[in-house]
């Protein structure tokens, strides 16, 4: 028996990716590797978690050997529960046979049973290709506010993009009122992400209905939407807004991996509120910036360098500012360098801040024994912290 879910998610992950060529040759689109660390799926399975849904099934087809040995368990992703978690869907043979996923509409058909065995409210689609950070409970929260049978996901985007989408046209309460797919000349710039949230009772029905019509594409977007909308079903869009790039092509996957480095990263991999977790450790990758200067040191996974570094080791999530210069010295994890400090000849305890401006140390030349800054300290801006200090907050209290 099941524990019962108020929201399962289907992550259709089991495209061939032919736009990708040569890098989907021997692996399905959403196991192609990105920003240094993380593989395409771990962005829409890290929302799931981040929104608190954690029942996924994730339907593979095309070339499933790795995207399902990185899969696993699900244990990265906090997907390896008991009652819930992460569950690939491959197709399979039935009583009349084997059949391949026909279309998207067809894939969630075939895995209705693994669906009614939570027996979920709401029904959750995704896609298993698109690179973004997205709250799918506040959308869940929305369909649920405004009595929806479904709700889309759609971006504001350029009226030149538009004709490359499915496009929907809403009134002003953001009802759907007409979809057109890639309209020639679009009546508005709302284009679908591929993202849905349906009421499970209602998708079961047109999923049941779509599979019974043989002149059917079996897809969400040719057959499903259009027909719950003909049908005068209460749908709605539910706006964007933040990065989001489908990267099915060679251009996009390029561009969107630009994306993650330069003076102002248009995403941000390091943002702590909602941690894009995979199989490898789930911190980012450590950032060196335009102007930093790394040199002799160990750098650990989670820093973010705009800074001089020499011969040190930074531990995980240090960050270093512009300006700031660190050398001979052991800098452990979440501590912040502010802007224009210098750190010489110390180690650097968990969780310091250290001011801007200030200083840390002396040099290893000037004979001072290592400085030690304890963990969880604040260093006010423009502090000078002597060579040889032991530092704890008794310390700084006597020297305000």
């Amino acid at each position: 028996m099941y524990k019962k879910q108020q929201c399962v998610a289907m992550l259709l992950a089991g495209g061939q990716g032919s736009r990708l060529y040569a890098l989907t040759e021997k692996t399905a689109k959403p196991a192609v590797p990105f920003g240094g660390k993380y593989r395409i799926i771990d962005f829409p399975l890290s929302n799931c978690v981040n929104s608190h849904i954690f029942t996924v099934g994730v339907l593979t087809q095309y070339q499933p050997l790795v995207l399902n040995e990185y899969i696993g368990n699900g244990q990265p992703w906090d997907l390896d529960r008991m009652q819930s978690g992460v569950t690939v869907l491959p197709p399979y043979q039935g009583k009349d046979g084997a059949d391949w996923y026909k279309g998207t509409a067809n894939a969630i058909y075939q895995n209705l049973n693994f669906i009614n065995r939570y027996d979920p409210d709401y029904v959750l689609i995704l896609s298993g290709d698109h690179i973004y950070k997205m709250d799918y409970n506040a959308m869940l929260q929305e369909h649920i506010r405004k009595g929806a049978d479904c709700t889309i996901a759609v971006l504001n985007v350029s009226l030149e993009e538009a004709s490359r989408f499915g496009i929907m046209n809403t009134d002003a309460d953001m009802k759907i009122t007409e979809f057109e797919e890639k309209p020639k000349h679009p009546k508005s710039t709302n284009a679908s992400m591929g993202i849905y949230i349906f009421n499970r009772d209602l998708l079961e029905k047109y999923l049941t209905e779509d599979e019974a019509d043989p002149t059917s594409s079996n897809d969400f977007g040719k057959n499903i939407i259009p027909k719950m909308l003909a049908d005068g079903k209460n749908m709605f869009a539910y706006p964007f807004e933040g990065y989001w790039k489908d990267v099915g092509t060679i251009s996009s996957l390029w561009e969107a991996n630009m994306d993650l480095i330069g003076e102002k990263p248009v995403f941000d991999l390091g943002d702590k509120s909602w941690r894009i977790y995979s199989r490898n450790s789930s911190l980012p990758p450590q950032h060196v910036g335009e102007k930093a200067k790394v040199s002799n040191s160990l750098i650990t996974e989670g820093c973010d360098i705009e800074g001089v570094v020499e011969n040190s080791i930074l531990f995980s999530g240090v960050v270093v500012e512009k300006g700031a210069y660190i050398k001979d010295s052991i800098i452990m994890s979440g501590v912040r360098v502010g802007a224009g400090a210098t750190v010489n000849y110390s180690i650097i305890d968990e969780n310091c801040d250290i001011g801007e401006n200030s200083v840390v140390g002396r040099t290893k030349s000037q004979g001072d024994e290592v400085t030690v800054i304890g963990a969880g300290l604040k260093v006010a801006d423009e502090s000078n912290i002597p060579g040889g200090a032991m530092v704890n907050q008794d310390w700084l209290d006597g020297k305000k």
